[in-house]
C-alpha cells in the first residue's frame, strides 16, 4: 500500500518541534530548516531560550566525532573538529567576530563610527589576524584535550557559547532599531531565559571540577566583554554577539586545556 503525500514519519516529526527552536536551530546551524512561514516577533523573541539547547546538540556532535576520531593522531583529529565546529554553524559567529574586531580597532572609540564599520561586509587585516588568533588557539587548545582524552570541554565550549548568548540578550541593550535582533530583544521572555540559564549553571556546575573551571572562566570574560560594549556602544548588536560567543568558546576550551 502506498502512503498518501506528506504523510511521511519524517514530516510528522517534524510538525511536534516547536517553532522556537527551529528558528534557534535555523539561524545558529546549517541544517536545512525551513520554517512554515515568517515568524512573530514573540516566536524569535523565544527561540533565544532554546540556544542553550542548540549548543548542548552541537556539543554532543563533537563528542560524537571525537570519539570516531579517538585513535587518530591528535593534531589531525583537532583539526578535523574544529572544521566540523565551523561548519556546522556556517560560520555565523566569526563572521560577528571579523566585523567587531574591524570596527573596534577602525572606531578609534567613537559609537556612530563603530557601528558604522560593523555594517560594512569588506573584511580588514585585523579581521584577519583576529579570526587567525581565535582559531589558533582553539585548535591548539582542542589539541591537547584531545591528547589528554578530556572531552567534555567539547560539551562545554558551545553549551556555554550559546547560553552566553541568551544572558547578553537578557541583561543588555540590543542598540540597533529594526531586524530580527531587535525582535528577538524586545520579545525575550525574562523570568523563562533566568529559569534556562540557571538549569544551564547547575548542569555545568555537574560536570565537575572541569564545569567549575568553564564556567569561572566563561563568566570573566562574559563580564569583560559586556563591560566594553556598553562602554563603547550603550549595549550588543548581532555581530557583537557572535563575537562574544565565538571568544567566550575559546576562552572555555583554553582554561580547560590548561587544566590539564
Amino acid at each position: 500500500m502506498v502512503a498518501p503525500p506528506h504523510s511521511s514519519p519524517f514530516r510528522k516529526s517534524r510538525v511536534n518541534i516547536p517553532l522556537p527552536l527551529l528558528i534557534a536551530l535555523q539561524f545558529l546551524t546549517r541544517l536545512p530548516i525551513r520554517l512554515p512561514g515568517m515568524p512573530e516577533p514573540e516566536q524569535l523573541g523565544r527561540s533565544l531560550l532554546w540556544y542553550p539547547l542548540v549548543g548542548l546538540g552541537l556539543g554532543g556532535v563533537l563528542l560524537a566525532a571525537a570519539w570516531l576520531l579517538s585513535g587518530a593522531f591528535a593534531p589531525l583529529a583537532a583539526a578535523l573538529l574544529l572544521a566540523l565546529w565551523v561548519l556546522a554553524s556556517g560560520g555565523l559567529h566569526l563572521d560577528g567576530l571579523a566585523d567587531t574586531a574591524d570596527a573596534w580597532v577602525g572606531g578609534y572609540g567613537e559609537r556612530e563610527r563603530t557601528l558604522a564599520i560593523m555594517k560594512d561586509p569588506c573584511c580588514g587585516p585585523i579581521a584577519v589576524v583576529t579570526l587567525l588568533l581565535v582559531l589558533l588557539l582553539k585548535f591548539v587548545a582542542l589539541w591537547a584535550l584531545m591528547d589528554s582524552g578530556q572531552w567534555l570541554a567539547l560539551l562545554l565550549a558551545p553549551l556555554l557559547g550559546r547560553s552566553a548568548l541568551l544572558l547578553l540578550f537578557l541583561g543588555t541593550p540590543y542598540v540597533r532599531q529594526g531586524g530580527l535582533g531587535s525582535a528577538m530583544a524586545a520579545h525575550l521572555p525574562a523570568p523563562a531565559g533566568w529559569r534556562v540559564l540557571l538549569a544551564v549553571l547547575l548542569a555545568t556546575l555537574l560536570c565537575g571540577w572541569s564545569g567549575l573551571l568553564a564556567l569561572l572562566g566563561a563568566a570573566l570574560l562574559f563580564a569583560l566583554c559586556r563591560r566594553a560594549l556598553l562602554q563603547r556602544l550603550g549595549g550588543t548588536t548581532g555581530d557583537t554577539a557572535g563575537a562574544v560567543l565565538e571568544l567566550l568558546e575559546c576562552a572555555v576550551l583554553v582554561v580547560l586545556a590548561l587544566a590539564v
